[in-house]
C-alpha cells in the first residue's frame, strides 16, 4: 500500500541520531509513525465533531479544525501587548494555554496512550516496546504542536509585532518544551496508576483520573489568575511565595523576564531553570519507563474485579416512588445502571459535574474577597448558583450515546408502544443521579453561608431546573437512550449551546426580577409550578422513526 510521506516526517528526519541514541529504531518508529497519520484521515478530532460532512481528503478533517483554536487564540492578543509585565502576562497567558492543551490530550488523545491494539498487533513482530513508546508519544505531540502553535499563532505575531524577534523565539521554544512536558507528565501519571491497580477497578480509577485531571486543571486555571493583585501587576511588583514554584505556568514567565529585562531576581532565575528542566527531566524518565509502561498497559485486558451491582432494592424503591408506570420505572433502573456503569458517558459528563460544583463558589469567593462576609449575605450573589444549570444540557445531549451502544437492538424488540416512558424514565434517572445531588450539597453549604434567608431562592432555582431540562431536552436531537457510538456526541449542536446558556439566562433573570417585587416570588414560584407540570406532561411525546 502506497502512503503518503508527510513532511512533519521529513522534519523528524532530522533528528533520527537522537532518537538512536535514546536506543529507539528510527526506521521502525517512522514507519509506524507514517501508517498512524494515514489512518489519521479518517479520524474525526473532537473539535470538528459537530461537521457532518464526509471527509473526501485525508488532510482535511484535522486541518478544517485549526481554525477554531486559531479563532480562540484571538484572546491572546490583549494580554500579550498589554505591557512589559512578562511574569504576570505570560503566566497567564500559559495558563490558559496549559488548560486547553490538557483538556485536548483527555479528550482526544488518552485513547491513544492507553491503546492496546499497537501492542498486540506491532508487539507481537520483533519490535522494541521502547520504539512502539516513542511512535506513540511523537504522534500525540505531532497533534499537539499544531493545536497549541494554531491557538497561539494571534498571539506569536502579536509579541513579535509589539516586543521583538527575542519574545518571539523566547515564547516558540517555551511553547515546544511546554506541551513535551504536558504529554510526559500525563504519561507518567498514567504509569502510576497502571503499576499500583489491576483489572475492572484500573479501568475505573483511570477514568475518574482523567475526570479529576480536568477538574483540578479548571481549578488552576482559575488560580493563575488570582495569583497577581491587580495593584502589584500595575506596580510591577511581584513577592514570590513557595507555592508559587509548584505552579507551572509561572516558570513559563520566567524566562521572559530573565531574558527581555536581564531581571537576576534569585526567584526569576529559578522559575526560568523550572521551565527547561522540567520538562527535559520528565522526559529522560519517561524513557527510561517506556518498557514498564507497556508492560503495565496489558493490565487494561484483565476484567477481574469486576464490581457487582449495589442498591438494587433501594433502586428499584426509588423508581416506584418517581415514576407513574412500570415501564416508565424499568428505564429509569435501566438508565442508572447505565450512568454508573459507562465509563464513556462518565468521562464526558463528570468533568461538567465538577464543573457545576466549582463555579459557584468561584464567583462567591471572588465576591467575598471585595465585599466580605457580611456584604456577601446581604446581596444577591446567591446567583451564582445558577451555575448548576450548565451541566443539564451536557447529560441530556450525551445520554443518547454509549460505548456499547450495538446493544440498542433490545429497542426494537422490548414491548413499548411509546418512546414516552423510555424517555422520560431515562431523564428522572439523570435527574435523581446526577443533577439533584450536586443541587442539594450546593444548596446546603448556600443556606449556612446565607443563614437560610435564600430557602425561597432555592426552592425557585429547584423548579427552573426542572423546567430547564424539558426544555433541553425538546431542543436537542432526539436519540434512543445509550443507543449511538460517542464519535456522533454533539454533531450538529455545537451552536445550541449559545441558546442553552440565554435560556438559563432567561430563567436566572425572571429569578431576579421576581425578587424586586412584594409578591413576585410567590407568582413566579406559582407559574413555574404550572408550567412543570404542563411541560413534564406533554415534553416527552415524541416519536422516532423506527421506533
Amino acid at each position: 500500500m502506497h502512503m503518503k510521506d508527510f513532511r512533519i516526517l521529513k522534519v523528524l528526519d532530522r533528528f533520527k541520531g537522537l532518537f538512536e541514541r535514546l536506543g529507539i529504531d528510527y526506521y521502525i518508529m517512522r514507519r509506524i509513525l507514517q501508517v498512524k497519520l494515514t489512518l489519521d484521515g479518517r479520524r474525526t478530532p473532537t473539535t470538528m465533531i459537530n461537521s457532518s460532512k464526509k471527509k473526501k481528503d485525508e488532510d482535511n478533517s484535522f486541518i478544517k479544525s485549526l481554525w477554531i483554536y486559531i479563532l480562540l487564540g484571538i484572546i491572546f492578543i490583549p494580554l500579550v501587548i498589554a505591557g512589559e509585565n512578562y511574569l504576570f502576562q505570560m503566566s497567564l497567558v500559559f495558563g490558559i494555554i496549559m488548560f486547553m492543551m490538557v483538556i485536548t490530550l483527555i479528550s482526544d488523545f488518552s485513547s491513544v496512550l492507553l491503546d492496546l491494539k499497537d501492542k498486540d498487533i506491532i508487539l507481537s513482530k520483533p519490535i522494541d516496546g521502547r520504539t512502539l513508546s516513542a511512535a506513540k508519544t511523537i504522534h500525540i505531540m505531532i497533534y499537539m504542536f499544531f493545536i497549541t502553535f494554531s491557538f497561539i499563532g494571534p498571539g506569536l505575531i502579536a509579541g513579535l509585532v509589539k516586543h521583538g524577534f527575542l519574545f518571539f523565539i523566547i515564547f516558540f521554544i517555551e511553547i515546544i518544551f511546554m506541551d513535551l512536558f504536558i504529554v510526559v507528565l500525563t504519561a507518567l501519571l498514567y504509569l502510576l496508576i497502571l503499576k499500583i491497580f489491576d483489572g475492572e477497578k484500573l479501568k475505573d480509577i483511570i477514568n475518574y483520573f482523567q475526570i479529576a485531571l480536568t477538574i483540578t486543571v479548571t481549578i488552576g486555571y482559575q488560580l493563575v489568575g488570582r495569583l497577581f493583585n491587580i495593584n502589584v501587576f500595575l506596580n510591577q511588583e511581584f513577592t514570590p511565595k513557595p507555592w508559587h514554584y509548584i505552579i507551572p505556568p509561572i516558570w513559563f514567565g520566567g524566562p521572559f523576564e530573565l531574558i527581555l529585562k536581564k531581571n537576576l531576581d534569585s526567584y526569576i532565575i529559578i522559575f526560568s531553570t523550572l521551565a527547561f528542566i522540567i520538562p527535559i527531566i520528565s522526559m529522560i524518565i519517561y524513557n527510561k519507563l517506556t518498557p514498564t509502561f507497556e508492560h503495565n498497559l496489558q493490565k487494561l485486558n484483565d476484567s477481574s474485579g469486576t464490581s457487582k451491582p449495589r442498591n438494587k432494592g433501594f433502586n428499584k424503591m426509588l423508581s416506584e416512588l418517581v415514576c407513574r408506570t412500570k415501564e416508565e420505572a424499568t428505564f429509569f433502573r435501566f438508565a442508572t445502571n447505565m450512568m454508573k456503569k459507562e465509563r464513556n458517558f462518565k468521562l464526558r459528563v463528570y468533568p461538567s459535574l465538577g464543573f457545576s460544583l466549582i463555579f459557584p463558589f468561584i464567583f462567591l469567593l471572588a465576591g467575598l474577597k471585595e465585599a466580605g462576609l457580611e456584604g456577601i449575605t446581604s446581596s444577591k450573589a446567591y446567583f451564582s448558583i445558577y451555575f448548576i444549570g450548565f451541566l443539564v444540557p451536557n447529560i441530556v445531549s450525551t445520554i443518547g450515546f454509549s460505548g456499547n451502544y450495538k446493544g440498542a437492538w433490545v429497542y426494537k424488540i422490548a414491548p413499548f408502544n411509546e418512546t414516552k416512558t423510555i424517555f422520560k424514565g431515562t431523564i428522572k434517572a439523570s435527574l435523581i443521579s446526577l443533577i439533584l445531588p450536586l443541587y442539594i450539597f450546593i444548596s446546603t453549604i448556600y443556606m449556612i453561608i446565607f443563614r437560610g434567608k435564600i430557602f425561597i431562592d432555592l426552592v425557585v432555582l429547584l423548579l427552573a431546573l426542572l423546567l430547564f431540562i424539558i426544555i433541553c431536552f425538546n431542543l436537542t436531537t432526539k436519540r434512543l437512550p445509550f443507543s449511538e457510538p460517542f464519535e456522533e456526541v454533539n454533531k450538529g449542536e455545537g451552536i445550541m449551546a449559545i441558546f442553552y446558556v440565554l435560556i438559563l439566562g432567561l430563567l436566572a433573570g425572571a429569578h431576579y426580577i421576581a425578587t424586586m417585587f412584594k409578591y413576585g416570588m410567590l407568582i413566579y414560584i406559582l407559574a413555574l409550578i404550572l408550567i412543570n407540570i404542563f411541560a413534564w406532561r406533554k415534553g416527552f411525546n415524541v416519536e422516532l422513526e423506527g421506533c
